[in-house]
């Protein structure tokens, strides 16, 4: 029991850290955007404020249970990722619960928040919210197929499924983490993170810089404090997945928000320098492109592992 306690502890301290680290690093990412297009962009310290301001305020609209829910399914599928993933590889203090659960449960929570805010959001009163979560479930429907993609071939690489497992099997030298030994697995699973994170040229759900139509249009007051705070978890906690499952995962924190802050970054050029697509134009994009490389990815995998 009290090694559970232990465990729960320090699970505790992991989300604490992970937070505040996705806090700043969305600030960094709005404030470079907002830089390349020469405006000064929010403060850095902008979404502390967004999350206090939103819980103080409470909402008196009423559209259903599943309503309700559907924040805190979003919630609990980026806190729940983060549980099962290995954090530091070789500190049993920050593994989580990760001897519980393997890639297969990953998988889940990765795609349990997303279903839950569509059905929470479809429950709204707005029309526009339909319309976000229409976007939203045809982006997903395949951007998820590079994904599953490049996690099949990072599994049968290494024989398992699970990521502690993976991670260890990358150790030894860097020419050793799947971005070198496949690296068409990166791409493909790269090209599908990148919908996932919802920047552009696939920010067709939040759709900025139109009328607001996302999911979240109705959601207010506390509603909005933990969407916020999921946005803010579960990119990282997805980012701690991919650390794992391409770059070798990481030792230490600093080696883990190194790595992390490199695909940060890519994401802010990618962002600042692309225009968005349309639904259809993004649904076929990825028919066409990462999922010809990810038919490529499983032969190469096959015939070299």
């Amino acid at each position: 029991m009290e090694s559970i306690w232990s465990k729960i502890g320090w699970s505790a301290l992991t989300l604490f850290i992970v937070l505040n680290y996705g806090l700043l690093a969305r600030a960094f990412l709005q404030k470079t955007t907002a830089r390349v297009g020469k405006r000064y962009g929010i403060r850095i310290f902008q979404f502390y404020i967004d999350i206090f301001k939103a819980y103080s305020i409470r909402t008196h609209i009423y559209h259903g249970v599943m309503y309700y829910l559907g924040p805190v399914f979003r919630l609990t599928g980026g806190i729940g990722m983060l549980m099962f993933i290995p954090v530091i590889y070789g500190d049993p203090r920050f593994a989580n619960f990760s001897d519980a659960g393997d890639l297969v449960l990953v998988l889940y929570f990765f795609f349990f928040g997303t279903l839950g805010m569509a059905l929470g959001a479809g429950e709204g009163g707005n029309p526009n919210a339909a319309i976000g979560v229409s976007r939203g479930l045809s982006q997903m429907s395949v951007s998820e197929i590079p994904l599953i993609i490049s996690m099949l071939a990072v599994s049968s690489q290494f024989q398992s499924l699970e990521i502690t497992k993976i991670v260890a099997g990358q150790q030894g030298s860097f020419m050793n983490w799947v971005l070198f030994s496949n690296p068409l697995a990166f791409i493909t699973g790269f090209m599908g993170l990148l919908a996932s994170f919802a920047v552009n040229p696939f920010s067709i759900v939040i759709a900025p810089q139109e009328i607001p139509i996302g999911p979240p249009t109705e959601y207010e007051g506390n509603y909005t404090g933990v969407l916020q705070l999921n946005r803010s978890i579960f990119p990282i906690a997805k980012l701690i997945l991919f650390t794992n499952l391409f770059l070798g995962g990481a030792t230490n924190w600093l080696e883990l928000f190194t790595k992390i802050f490199f695909f940060f970054l890519a994401f802010t050029i990618i962002n600042a320098v692309f225009p968005r697509f349309r639904t259809d134009h993004s649904v076929r994009w990825f028919i066409r492109i990462p999922f010809a490389v990810g038919i490529l990815t499983l032969v190469y995998t096959t015939l070299r592992f």
